[in-house]
């Protein structure tokens, strides 16, 4: 296994990332005792930001609803970045990023190789593709730490905040 030596060079690798919004999940599913509690909570502070953001238009209906269906998500999310596809797809289940790709499949035919176009700026694609990953990535660790301090809140546990 390759080991890094410098932490400090390493400080905005991928792995990097992934650790750390695996570790603010991890943190949100320890803290949160009891999921349930969380239905029919809005996601008010972000459903005002979005609000704010479309220029004072409702957001897209099908996002999660309360803070409920944005514990699953992310927690979803988090088993899919540590257990891949493959256990989803022997059990069954369907999660988001499996249901985006199915459709994406179906756009798109299968050949068994890239057309010349696409093989031509692979290192391209790499990247804009990275960049998106980092930014989600980091956008989700916030939402997770965000959903955490929010169900303390909530509970009442805010003097117990890490």
């Amino acid at each position: 296994m390759m080991q890094i030596s410098d932490p400090a060079c390493n400080k905005h690798s991928l792995l990097n990332v992934m650790n750390r919004f695996i570790a603010a999940a991890n943190n949100m599913d320890e803290t949160i005792m009891v999921p349930s509690l969380l239905r029919d909570v809005p996601l008010e502070e972000q459903l005002k930001s979005e609000v704010e953001a479309n220029n004072n238009q409702m957001p897209c209906p099908n996002k999660q609803r309360d803070m409920y269906e944005h514990y699953l998500l992310l927690k979803s999310i988090k088993n899919d970045m540590e257990w891949g596809m493959l256990k989803r797809e022997m059990s069954s289940g369907a999660s988001f990023l499996e249901m985006a790709m199915k459709q994406e499949e179906k756009q798109q035919p299968v050949t068994g190789e890239l057309p010349q176009e696409d093989n031509s700026d692979l290192e391209h694609q790499f990247h804009y593709h990275l960049r998106g990953l980092f930014g989600v990535l980091s956008k989700l660790t916030v939402q997770a730490d965000h959903l955490t301090n929010r169900y303390k809140r909530e509970i009442g546990g805010g003097n117990f905040m890490r």
